[in-house]
């Protein structure tokens, strides 16, 4: 059964899913949070009593807003989040994952609270919800059922990162195999499908694809030819953001030019990540180089897509960071910063 549906009939929204044993953050309480009605009817998890005073006194959200010119049938707005990297593990885990939780939870652990913040500030005024990619940190019942429950509570449209199939943070190759053994599981707690979905709202037609491993295929391709013949503006969600020049440069300044954390960056430049760095062999997955090096599918891809111009804007995350750049003559990318840092994108689609 999909967990959205699964937790919807069986009542465990209104029991604040009684997660037993997940770990606390912020020093709160173990015990289940709330919940809150929003203006859909449904419900969604309040932590105030456990998380959000401290948040609160000091950090409201991030909101950073935006206008997209495109011709939409009528003006509708958009909340765009990502990065929430919800932190969550209980007794139906094992020790370790239950000590990865604790430890990731100490600096992102207040991505449940700031996501909460957003389903309510979106709900109050009729916005549409967006989220590109790290919903959750790893893989864990406790994770997907937040995620669920967090998906019931407003109206969504998705696209996965790259944290979603990851079972322990970096503990191995990340590759379509890597993320086979976990899909099935991920997908059922989201609305719609994680590798490639299409929605239109009011005229403008949302394409969500997968390139949580810096990488398109030929496939995806051939499926976003077919949207583009719909002949509608199109707004695009993925993850990693794509290649620009300033974005790239931002990044390998930040990251002591060891990667630019991009998806489609020329050769060139992939060619010189992790300068100096060994690792054991079997392990050369680890090099940046190798993780980032964009193949020809996606190089084809990147190249088509900058000459369409029904494309008018890429939404993506991954880099828990605000920033804008145009990518065509028609589409400017935008970033937006972590859930878990309170940063948040309104969107005014006109």
């Amino acid at each position: 059964m999909d967990r959205r549906i699964f937790i919807k009939v069986s009542g465990a929204a209104a029991a604040g899913l009684a997660i037993a044993g997940c770990v606390p953050k912020g020093g709160g309480s173990t015990g289940s949070p709330a919940v809150n009605r929003t203006s859909k009817g449904t419900d969604v998890p309040d932590f105030s009593g456990r998380i959000a005073r401290e948040v609160e006194a000091f950090a409201p959200l991030n909101i950073k807003e935006i206008t997209v010119k495109l011709g939409a049938e009528k003006p509708f707005d958009v909340m765009h989040v990502s990065d929430t990297h919800i932190t969550l593990a209980d007794d139906r885990n094992d020790e370790r994952k239950i000590l990865l939780a604790a430890r990731r939870s100490r600096y992102m652990g207040f991505g449940e609270h700031y996501l909460q913040e957003a389903i309510r500030y979106a709900n109050e005024r009729g916005m549409y919800m967006m989220h590109t990619g790290d919903m959750f940190d790893f893989v864990s019942e406790a994770n997907l059922d937040m995620t669920a429950m967090f998906m019931l509570g407003a109206d969504w449209f998705v696209c996965a990162g790259n944290h979603e199939y990851s079972k322990y943070v970096g503990e191995a190759r990340e590759d379509e195999a890597y993320k086979a053994s976990s899909r099935e599981a991920v997908q059922g707690a989201f609305p719609n499908d994680l590798t490639f979905a299409s929605r239109v709202i009011n005229g403008v037609n949302f394409v969500a694809l997968d390139d949580v491993y810096y990488n398109f295929t030929e496939h995806q391709h051939a499926l976003m030819e077919e949207e583009m013949k719909k002949g509608l503006p199109v707004v695009m969600l993925c993850h990693v953001p794509l290649y620009t020049p300033e974005f790239c440069k931002s990044e390998l300044e930040l990251n002591d030019g060891n990667c630019a954390y991009l998806t489609g960056v020329p050769l060139e430049i992939t060619s010189k990540y992790d300068p100096g760095k060994t690792y054991p062999e079997g392990e050369e997955w680890r090099y940046r180089k190798v993780q980032q090096k964009a193949d020809k599918p996606t190089l084809d891809f990147i190249a088509w897509l900058k000459e369409q111009k029904l494309l008018k804007a890429i939404l993506c995350g991954h880099c828990h960071r605000f920033f804008e750049e145009r990518f065509s003559d028609t589409a400017i990318q935008y970033a937006v910063d972590a859930t878990y840092h309170g940063g948040v994108q309104v969107v005014h689609f006109v």
